[in-house]
């Protein structure tokens, strides 16, 4: 039997119209002080002291073929890096992150470092077990040489060649940055009136704070050559088949710009919407001015779904619950991410699947969910009787994103499995265009889109160089 919400519901607003009686979600802004949103949206891991960071650095082992370095996706010489701050050569140290990963201030802050590079480090092998922090390494080199170098690249002679990068997210950027570097003339192209792309408006706010995403773009711009326009959409007032004309190539770095939606009955409801949105809310608006429920659910076991629930709980919600179909070892979500989830107050619900919104007079009244069982090979079943209500006056769906294809519909760009299919030099079928980052099949990382970015430039670049056109 399916189980039904309990009165009272004391979490809605009654209001009468009429002689109809209906329930609104209480939903609301500024339930918080100026001063507790202040605190709950600063910076969430303060940055090392200078002294801090030359205690950490020496504990380094600066290891021949360091494992940490063959797990970063950008491929950083982390123990050249950490060695020169351990030596006091902060600008050599910024520069040998910022060559390989000219968006590394950002991924220091984003980059699940603790099963990438950090995972690697041969401390963890040791007794302690306790890996040398590069992430906070990273960052306390490249916040220097944001603060006291600039720029350190300077462009190659000018080539006359322009190309246009569609897409001002991390993969880009990094593409536009190294193309400027090679002295080539950079339109960059994005639907949105701001560059940045995750990094501006996808990341929860106590990630990327003090406006951190827009000063990096305006130290990565700095290079010149690189020329944005916003508002400019791909299928709308752009097509291919124009920008190859104008331009000697293309490059597609669009990213996932689609939400999954997860299918269930009275998913319309108001209360209902997308982690996402509700993220480059509070992103891109005062914090006062984000609406949250008191009592809110996230469906979902990616990142996503936890920047959401945390933000939602830093914002006021009096309960946050993120309930996954599956168990912990199947969550997207890093350990260090679920453990930040439990840490602030959010509860987490496994082996859950949605079944329907559950309204109340024509509103969100909370969430139903089948019980799920784990199978032998990791997955769930669901009993469609034994099912459980979550009240709830507001529901933020993380179920995935997905690439939206249809600015390149009926372009000769193949798309297979919903991402743009490239080769190993990163092109698409059609001739002159590029594609790289979330768009292309590969893991969904910054670092990783960093690093399509700035090897499809290279490989544009080279092809520009030895023909005359892109090929």
């Amino acid at each position: 039997m399916r189980n039904q919400i309990d009165p009272p519901y004391d979490r809605f607003q009654t209001q009468v119209t009429g002689a109809v009686m209906t329930r609104i979600p209480d939903i609301a802004s500024a339930r918080l002080s100026d001063a507790e949103l202040a605190v709950n949206f600063a910076d969430a891991h303060p940055p090392f002291t200078a002294g801090q960071a030359t205690v950490e650095a020496d504990r380094c082992f600066f290891c021949y073929d360091a494992p940490c370095v063959e797990a970063c996706p950008t491929g950083i010489d982390i123990p050249k890096f950490i060695k020169a701050i351990a030596t006091g050569n902060m600008q050599g140290s910024a520069k040998t992150i910022l060559e390989s990963n000219i968006l590394g201030g950002s991924c220091a802050r984003v980059c699940p470092t603790e099963i990438l590079c950090e995972q690697k480090c041969v401390h963890n092998a040791r007794e302690e077990g306790n890996p040398i922090r590069i992430g906070a390494l990273q960052r306390h080199a490249t916040d220097w040489q944001m603060e006291h170098g600039g720029q350190p690249f300077t462009r190659a002679p000018l080539t006359g060649r322009r190309i246009a990068v569609v897409g001002a997210g991390p993969a880009g950027l990094a593409c536009a940055h190294r193309l400027a570097m090679h002295g080539h003339d950079v339109m960059l192209l994005d639907a949105r009136s701001q560059p940045g792309g995750l990094n501006e408006y996808g990341v929860a706010a106590y990630k990327l704070a003090d406006e951190f995403a827009r000063r990096e773009v305006d130290f990565l711009m700095d290079i010149g050559g690189i020329t944005f326009e916003g508002n400019r959409r791909l299928g709308a007032d752009l097509s291919l088949v124009e920008l190859r004309r104008d331009y000697d190539a293309v490059f597609l770095g669009m990213g996932l710009a689609g939400v999954r939606a997860m299918g269930v009955e009275g998913e319309e409801l108001e209360g209902v919407q997308d982690a996402v949105t509700f993220i480059e809310a509070v992103r891109s608006r005062d914090k006062k001015d984000v609406p949250v429920g008191r009592r809110v659910v996230v469906i979902g076991g990616g990142n996503t779904a936890v920047d959401a629930a945390v933000q939602a709980r830093r914002l006021g919600a009096d309960e946050v619950t993120l309930v996954y179909r599956r168990g912990h070892e199947q969550m997207s979500a890093t350990p260090v991410e679920r453990e930040w989830a439990q840490t602030n107050g959010v509860t987490v619900r496994l082996w859950s699947s949605p079944v329907r919104m559950v309204p109340e007079d024509g509103a969100l009244g909370g969430v139903e969910f089948a019980r799920g069982v784990a199978t032998a090979d990791g997955r769930a079943t669901y009993d469609a009787e034994d099912t459980f209500v979550v009240p709830a006056d507001m529901v933020l769906k993380a179920v995935g994103q997905i690439f939206v294809s249809d600015p390149i519909s009926g372009e000769a760009v193949l798309v297979k499995n919903g991402r743009i299919v490239v080769d190993s030099a990163y092109r698409t079928t059609m001739e002159g265009v590029y594609a790289g980052g979330d768009c292309t099949a590969g893991e969904d990382l910054t670092v990783a889109a960093v690093r399509d970015g700035r090897d499809a430039a290279e490989a544009i670049s080279k092809a520009l160089s030895a023909t005359g056109v892109a090929a």
